[in-house]
């Protein structure tokens, strides 16, 4: 019997051990030369670009699934030239980084977050899921940062913020406190909870890439900031620790991570379906490559790539931290010509170039080292090494449960949109669509909301693409139980169509799926 007790308290304590934050050592101040500095900012924005544009073909084409070996992808060195000019949307992980860089250098390091806000909800490039519901809450008066909460934003939780959170990391080499800082004024103008961690997290691996080359130390540093009960962190230990169990397979590793951590519960495109767009989600995407590629430039952004869901942006991070560790000159001279064929080229939807990216981002870097202690000596640079400390808890959509979808895609004129339904909270999914074809129009229609008889909300929906709304209509922290909405088009014009593409229901508990055999 006293054997069996010694094995079970071995047993909690080594469970107790697993879960608990690892202790990491780091050095109080690094040295490192102004060329290297230089070297590895230029590899990390490079090697960002690479890597969206590898993703490029297969974004969102394999969702819920890896994509096979024999799948090709195509690379060549004209490719993000003709990709600048034929499909500029597709860096919208770069050019988002890029619009907070030039409000640094207009407005200096501790510019405001409404500067941030203003500039990029007034720029002219297409944005998506939480950065378009930013834009237009900021449009229409809703400021950071509640133009990110959840309540107003069902994209909260997607992956926005973290895929534009490089320019922080890559300012703040050495500094993760100065990193998550800026993301907590930045990454709220667009996200809240996972939405924001996920920024923190790529910061902090791109600030502690400038001293260590080692990859466990830099993802476990980067996760130092994000509490322990948040699902970011609890997702992205899990991948440490299948990493671990099943080191030579990343496929096993994959699939450990979709059996536990991919059901969809914020964004409403993705609920009960198996589009993902969730900051975890795709943050452990970048951890299974950087962990499963070995410090490999191609099999790191070839492993995030091809884990599937958002399979640009994925290997864009996971290419720029490793670009950061190497350093430009080390990235293999295969992807170089691409990327410095459009070097001099103006960044798509931006005014500055790459190579006055490289240069900006350096500047920045100087200005934040020296300001947090950092020395700079001749040709070197003394980093003063910054412990993390563990951020606020955040959480999206407390108390809301994925009950139901339904697809709809119906057009409307005349009649409202109703619909009966029993939960707490609703999200209706549409656009403003043409019957002429017009391309660009400033029409805006007005639609008056009513729950349970009461009006609650007019709501403006631009037909205009750039300042779209990106949902119809969301409330959530209803009382639980049957309401009626309806929402009446109160300018109605024949050249156009309300479309409902679907809806989403919320309830306050887990629902149980349908068992008609009990």
């Amino acid at each position: 019997m006293k054997k069996i007790l010694n094995i079970l308290f071995l047993f909690a304590g080594l469970t107790l051990l697993a879960s608990a934050r690892p202790e990491i050592r780091i050095p109080e101040k690094v040295t490192i030369s102004a060329k290297a500095m230089k070297d590895k900012i230029k590899g990390g924005w490079a090697g960002q670009t690479i890597g969206c544009t590898y993703g490029g073909p297969t974004e969102f084409q394999f969702k819920g699934s890896m994509i096979q070996d024999d799948q090709p992808i195509v690379w060549y060195d004209d490719y993000i030239r003709e990709l600048y000019v034929s499909d500029p949307g597709l860096f919208d992980d770069v050019y988002m980084d890029l619009t907070f860089i030039e409000v640094l250098e207009r407005c200096g390091l501790d510019a405001p977050a409404d500067s941030f806000a203003q500039t990029f909800a007034h720029a002219p490039y297409k944005l998506w899921h939480a950065n378009q519901a930013a834009r237009y809450n900021i449009l229409n008066g809703i400021k950071p940062p509640a133009s990110g909460h959840w309540k107003n934003n069902p994209h909260a939780d997607d992956i926005d913020f973290q895929i534009e959170a490089d320019f922080a990391g890559m300012m703040s080499p050495g500094l993760i406190k100065t990193a998550s800082e800026i993301c907590d004024k930045t990454g709220h103008i667009t996200n809240y909870g996972d939405g924001w961690y996920g920024g923190v997290f790529m910061a902090g691996m791109y600030a502690t890439a400038f001293y260590s080359d080692d990859i466990e130390f830099i993802i476990n540093q980067g996760l130092q900031p994000i509490p322990e009960k948040s699902k970011f962190y609890q997702a992205i230990s899990d991948v440490i620790g299948w990493h671990k169990q099943y080191p030579n397979d990343w496929k096993q590793c994959w699939f450990e991570f979709q059996k536990k951590h991919t059901s969809e519960k914020g964004c409403p495109e993705g609920v009960f379906n198996a589009f993902n767009i969730d900051a975890s989600v795709n943050a452990a995407y970048v951890v299974i490559g950087l962990l499963y590629g070995n410090k490999d430039f191609y099999q790191t952004m070839n492993i995030a790539c091809r884990c599937g869901q958002d399979s640009d942006c994925n290997p864009a991070t996971a290419g720029g931290i490793l670009g950061v560790i190497l350093g430009y000159d080390k990235i293999p001279a295969f992807w170089k010509p691409s990327v410095e064929k459009v070097q001099d080229m103006k960044f798509p939807y931006s005014d500055i170039t790459l190579n006055e990216v490289y240069d900006l981002s350096y500047k920045h870097a100087v200005q934040q080292i020296t300001r947090n202690g950092g020395e700079i000596k001749g040709d070197n640079i003394i980093l003063k090494i910054q412990k993390p400390e563990t951020l606020r808890f955040e959480q999206s959509f407390e108390g809301m449960y994925p009950a139901k979808q339904l697809l709809v895609r119906k057009d409307y004129l005349d009649e409202s949109i109703k619909i009966d339904f029993t939960g707490n909270g609703i999200v209706v999914l549409g656009n403003v669509k043409s019957q002429c074809g017009v391309e660009k129009s400033d029409f805006v229609a007005l639609l008056d909301v009513y729950i349970d008889g009461a009006k609650v909300e007019q709501v403006k929906m631009p037909y205009d693409y750039i300042v779209r709304k990106y949902d119809i209509f969301n409330k959530y922290l209803l009382q639980n139980g049957d309401h009626k909405l309806e929402i009446k088009w109160v300018n109605q014009n024949p050249d156009f169509r309300i479309t409902e593409k679907s809806y989403v229901i919320y309830a306050n508990t887990p629902v149980k799926p349908l068992n008609p055999g009990q």
